[in-house]
């Protein structure tokens, strides 16, 4: 069997944005013998639209259908309730942050909690909704012979259900405050590195539950995927911890995490490492690039950072590429490929050119570039698909305007680029 290939493109770039719609796609990707599906967290997304910060880790966001037809929950017990109380609440008291509801409800006390039971049955059966829609999504795609792949967001926000559930699993104050917020420290890309808000675990407290919410959580991921995308990776081996109330991330210090011992317990849930993928962009120091290898994770390459420092070393680079690997012309955090060539300074054109073979523009070459290296798949965002500029990337990091917007139109071009990147081998 040849190279897998797939098409990265969030469900809410469809064009009406729900399940109906991408039964189309699939259908559409089969059809040109395109094997894989990944998307971005199909969580309900925070206040910009982004699926990165959700308020559950588990939820599915029940706006991506309006069937009203119902799947069993059962194998749901874990989180639907604790989804099901925390929304509701949430959304009686105009969304006010979980820490600052009246205390016997923030606090959880089993009372007052039981008021409101029959109040969030509407959002326990949303979620059967969007379960039974989800299903028969993904045995069509099943039919289809096209794997889909979801992403799960290391970190979850401090504003969850899951936080609200599971205190003890997070480092929080007396108040349910974070004591520290997740980001990473300056880099290349942001002299004062990213501050994200989001919570950090008590990593003793998920060892003494043998992983529990960690297992629940992959158990939930591979019920409705293929394959998983773990965001983030390398804060398995260590996190940035910035004190909460700096601006930014600069004054944040590592703290150890649980390495080989979670990877461990996820990969049993899986029953397979090729189920997963480990996203380690960024400055990877050695140790976590060992870890991914030892515990047999398949890790990513970036054609778009391929081309910057030392090309020998720079595990980018198309020679570089491994079969642990999994290669991408970019993701959703990057520039489309059009536009980060458009803005790549003249010394980077010429290491790309000299890769490319003469007949081609450089998106299609970056793309055959993918999908002649030694990386066991490939995926390609459909906006490099599209051959698309700058103003259709999905998101820039460290910014909150116009991200999560892009869609596309079914037309006659979109189905003949799809049909061009199928032809591809």
């Amino acid at each position: 069997m040849g190279k897998m290939k797939g098409v990265l493109c969030h469900i809410t770039s469809l064009p009406n944005q729900n399940l109906k719609d991408a039964q189309t796609f699939i259908s559409l990707l089969s059809k040109n013998n395109i094997d894989a599906w990944q998307m971005l967290p199909i969580t309900p997304p925070d206040i910009h639209g982004s699926p990165y910060s959700s308020p559950s880790a588990f939820a599915g966001w029940s706006s991506l259908t309006n069937e009203r037809k119902y799947a069993k929950m059962d194998e749901e017990d874990y989180w639907l309730n604790d989804w099901a109380l925390f929304t509701t609440i949430k959304s009686h008291f105009k969304g006010l942050p979980w820490t600052e509801w009246p205390e016997p409800l923030k606090n959880r006390d089993p009372d007052a909690l039981k008021e409101w039971k029959e109040k969030c049955i509407p959002e326990v059966t949303n979620q059967a909704c969007f379960q039974h829609a989800w299903f028969e999504m993904k045995n069509f795609a099943e039919k289809e012979n096209v794997k889909l792949i979801g992403d799960l967001p290391i970190f979850v926000a401090h504003d969850s259900a899951d936080v609200w559930a599971h205190r003890e699993l997070f480092q929080l104050d007396e108040n349910g405050l974070p004591l520290v917020v997740a980001g990473v420290p300056p880099d290349y890309f942001s002299e004062d590195g990213q501050k994200w808000g989001t919570v950090l675990y008590r990593w003793e407290a998920h060892k003494q539950e043998n992983w529990r919410w960690w297992k629940e959580r992959m158990g939930r991921m591979l019920r409705l995927f293929d394959m998983v995308r773990i965001d983030h990776f390398r804060g398995f081996h260590s996190a940035w911890a910035i004190p909460t109330q700096d601006e930014n991330a600069k004054n944040g210090v590592w703290q150890e995490g649980p390495k080989d011992e979670l990877i461990q317990a996820l990969i049993e849930v899986s029953q397979s490492k090729e189920k997963i993928i480990a996203e380690d962009l960024g400055i990877i120091p050695q140790e976590v690039t060992e870890l991914r290898i030892r515990t047999g994770l398949r890790g990513m390459a970036v054609l778009q950072f391929g081309f910057d420092g030392e090309i020998n070393s720079n595990p980018h680079h198309p020679k570089n590429i491994n079969e642990l690997q999994v290669v991408y012309t970019g993701t959703h955090d990057n520039n489309t490929t059009l536009g980060w060539w458009n803005e790549s300074d003249a010394g980077r054109k010429k290491r790309i050119m000299k890769l490319l073979k003469n007949n081609d523009d450089v998106v299609s070459g970056c793309i055959k570039l993918a999908l002649n290296s030694k990386a066991s798949m490939a995926i390609i965002p459909l906006q490099d698909i599209l051959k698309l500029n700058s103003d259709s990337r999905m998101n820039t990091p460290g910014t909150t305007n116009n991200n999560w917007k892009w869609s596309f139109f079914w037309n006659d071009f979109l189905i003949n680029q799809i049909a061009w990147f199928g032809s591809l081998s």
